[in-house]
């Protein structure tokens, strides 16, 4: 079991920034890697970044690229979402994922990833 607790959310002004914390508990030595995804009000879930725990190899959406920024602290069992010049279209409530199984796997898709958090909301005013 993988526990996962989102922190860092909140309100900010558009072409603000935050950084968002997901820290990880249980068989994190297990979690092979992190994601992030985030749901806006009636949409779907979408992929937004993954990091690689063991190589830190990262991967990001298109949308965010540029802007976001992944990273890990392996000590800290935490994984981190700097977020830069924010949009108002980046507002949702951001889960954080975390695969075990190691290899190929679909980085974008949400049932790729075993475990999840709770999820923290972020809005961007305009």
């Amino acid at each position: 079991q993988v526990q996962l607790v989102e922190s860092g959310g909140g309100l900010v002004q558009a072409g603000g920034s935050l950084r968002l914390s997901c820290a990880a508990s249980g068989r994190t030595s297990s979690s092979y890697a992190m994601g992030w995804f985030r749901q806006a009000p009636g949409k779907e879930r979408e992929f937004v970044a993954t990091i690689n725990r063991s190589s830190g190899s990262t991967a990001y959406a298109d949308s965010v690229k540029g802007r976001f920024t992944i990273s890990r602290d392996n000590a800290k069992n935490t994984v981190y979402l700097q977020m830069s010049s924010l949009k108002p279209e980046d507002t949702a409530v951001y889960y954080c994922a975390a695969r075990l199984s190691p290899g190929y796997y679909r980085r974008s898709q949400f049932d790729e990833y075993d475990y999840w958090g709770q999820g923290t909301q972020v809005t961007v005013s305009s």
